[in-house]
């Protein structure tokens, strides 16, 4: 399939600059230091970023963006959209197209012994989209592994039909999406869902690893669905998230 371009819209470029700074802070407690022994050993070199603390509950929630960041027209949610159980409540008798929705309706793209460390949604007042974006505490080599998957949907999965809870067809495409050039790895993913009532959910997946924490966001709607938005909440939520891992490990 298309390999399809999300480009963030000019009028967003000075929003990154307002609120990059405003990136949230930490909440760890600091480690006792070792005893010293006049026959310890050599200390060893500084920690890499992978075996960096994990982030606490707190620095998660503050790696999250908010409505303030996406500006006009983004609130914060009032629920989950109806279109989630009328279009991806579905199946379908391709395994990894199947495993594909079923993460899509559950939100677990990094599986259900991924930890969840904060999530937030929100909804666009002018054309329905809606944003669902999550921290994730998850080993490297796994968010690696669902990363990988992702990649290889719009070969595995580029077209398919499936049927949903109420017995209606769907016709399903998935595409590879451009995103910014932020975190370790990263995927993109556009996903389009059409009905025979001419009903077609547009649904854009990012998904950033960041040392051993990820971030995932969906942004999807019946209507228009803002790209530069998908663009824009995944490159400050990276840099966000990166920020305060940094400031989490100088504090321990």
């Amino acid at each position: 399939m298309p390999r399809v371009p999300i480009a963030p819209a000019l009028a967003l470029g000075a929003l990154l600059t307002a609120t990059a700074c405003g990136a949230g802070g930490s909440d760890t407690t600091a480690r006792p230091p070792a005893s010293a022994s006049p026959t310890a050993s050599p200390p060893t070199s500084a920690p890499s970023p992978a075996s960096a603390p994990a982030l606490t509950e707190a620095q998660a929630r503050a790696a999250l963006i908010t409505e303030a960041d996406l500006g006009e027209p983004w609130s914060a949610t009032q629920g989950a959209a109806t279109w989630r159980d009328g279009m991806l409540k579905a199946s379908t008798d391709k395994a990894d197209c199947r495993r594909l929705l079923d993460v899509l309706y559950t939100e677990e793209f990094f599986g259900p012994d991924a930890r969840t460390r904060a999530v937030t949604g929100l909804d666009d007042d002018w054309d329905g989209a809606q944003i669902r974006y999550q921290v994730v505490a998850h080993p490297s080599k796994d968010v690696d592994r669902t990363l990988s998957w992702l990649k290889s949907l719009p070969k595995k999965c580029g077209e398919f039909t499936a049927v949903t809870g109420t017995g209606a067809p769907e016709y399903g495409e998935v595409y590879e999406t451009e995103l910014p050039e932020v975190g370790d790895a990263r995927q993109g993913l556009r996903i389009t869902l059409s009905a025979d009532d001419e009903t077609t959910l547009t649904l854009d997946v990012a998904a950033v690893r960041v040392g051993d924490d990820a971030m995932v966001l969906t942004n999807g709607g019946l209507g228009d669905v803002p790209a530069d938005a998908t663009w824009v909440a995944t490159e400050l939520g990276a840099e966000r998230l990166a920020e305060v891992r940094k400031s989490g490990r100088a504090e321990v």
